[in-house]
C-alpha cells in the first residue's frame, strides 16, 4: 500500500467542488456554444480539468487507506494544469477587448503581439508543469522526485512572471484609456471598466493559486502545505471556483463579441482623441 497523500482526503469537500465546478463547466459549455465564443474554449477545458481533478480526489477519499495510482495521477495533473488553461483564455480576452474599444494606441504591446507573447509563456508553463507532474508521479527515489518538483517550480515561475507582466500591461492600458475616454455611461450595458475588474480579480486569484503551488513544491512532500488538505481548498479550489463562476456571470461574449451591435455599443466609450483623429 502506498500513501500518496499525507492526510486523508475529504470526500464531502471533493463532492462539493465537483458539483460547483462541474455545474460551472456545463454552463461554460452552453455559453460557448450559444455565443460561438471559441476563444474561451481553453477556459472551458480548464474548468473541466478542475472538475475531473476533484473527481480523482473523491475516488481517492473513497479508497482510504488503500490508495491506487490512477485517481492520484488524475487529481495531481489536472488540478495542476487547469489554471494554465484559464490563463490562456484570459490573455486572449484582453486583446479582443482592446480591439473592440479601439484602444490599441493605449496598450504597451500591440494586441496581436500581446496575445501571442502571453500565450507562448502559457505554453511553456503548461509544458514544464506537465513534464514535471509526470516525473513526480513516476519518481522512484527522493532525488527523482525533487528534480521533478524543480521542473514544476520552473513552470509555475514562468506562469507567475507572465501573469505579473500581464496584470501590469492591463493596468497601464486601463489607466491610459480611462484618462483619454469619455465618462459618459454606456446606454446599452457595455461597462468595459467593470469587465476589466473581472479580469483583474480572476488574474489575481490565479496568481495567488500559482504562488501557493510554487511554495508548496519548494517546501516539498514533507512541507507544511502538503501536510494538510485545507490548504488545497483555501488557496486552489476556492479561488479557481470563484474565477470560473465569475466568468459565468460576466461572460466575455457580453463584452467582446465582434458583431456590429457590439461595435456600436462601444462607441460611447471610445477615447475622444482617437475618435477625432
Amino acid at each position: 500500500m502506498v500513501n500518496y497523500y499525507r492526510y486523508e482526503p475529504s470526500l464531502p469537500a471533493a463532492i462539493i467542488f465537483i458539483v460547483i465546478l462541474g455545474s460551472s463547466s456545463i454552463l461554460h459549455l452552453f455559453q460557448v456554444l450559444k455565443t460561438k465564443s471559441w476563444f474561451f474554449l481553453p477556459f472551458l477545458v480548464g474548468s473541466l480539468f478542475e472538475s475531473i481533478g476533484f473527481i480523482g480526489r473523491a475516488i481517492g477519499a473513497e479508497e482510504t487507506p488503500d490508495y491506487t495510482f490512477g485517481p492520484y495521477v488524475l487529481q495531481n495533473l489536472l488540478l495542476l494544469l487547469g489554471p494554465t488553461c484559464y490563463a490562456a483564455s484570459i490573455y486572449m480576452i484582453l486583446g479582443r477587448l482592446i480591439r473592440r474599444l479601439k484602444g490599441e494606441q493605449f496598450c504597451l504591446i500591440r494586441p496581436g503581439w500581446l496575445t501571442k507573447i502571453f500565450l507562448l509563456g502559457d505554453i511553456v508553463s503548461i509544458a514544464l508543469q506537465g513534464i514535471g507532474g509526470g516525473k513526480v508521479i513516476n519518481a522512484d527515489t527522493p532525488d527523482d522526485r525533487k528534480a521533478a518538483e524543480n521542473i514544476i517550480i520552473g513552470g509555475l515561475t514562468v506562469q507567475i512572471m507572465f501573469f505579473g507582466l500581464f496584470i501590469a500591461v492591463t493596468g497601464l492600458f486601463h489607466f491610459r484609456f480611462a484618462k483619454n475616454s469619455t465618462t459618459r455611461p454606456c446606454n446599452r450595458g457595455f461597462n468595459w471598466q467593470r469587465f476589466l475588474v473581472v479580469i483583474y480579480v480572476a488574474s489575481v486569484l490565479i496568481l495567488i493559486r500559482s504562488l501557493f503551488r510554487m511554495i508548496e513544491y519548494i517546501q516539498g512532500h514533507n512541507g507544511e502545505l502538503q501536510s494538510k488538505e485545507v490548504y488545497v481548498y483555501v488557496f486552489d479550489a476556492i479561488p479557481m471556483a470563484i474565477a470560473s463562476i465569475g466568468f459565468n456571470i460576466f461572460h466575455p461574449s457580453k463584452y467582446i463579441n465582434g458583431s456590429k451591435k457590439a461595435t456600436e455599443d462601444s462607441d460611447s466609450e471610445i477615447p475622444l482623441g482617437y475618435r477625432q483623429a
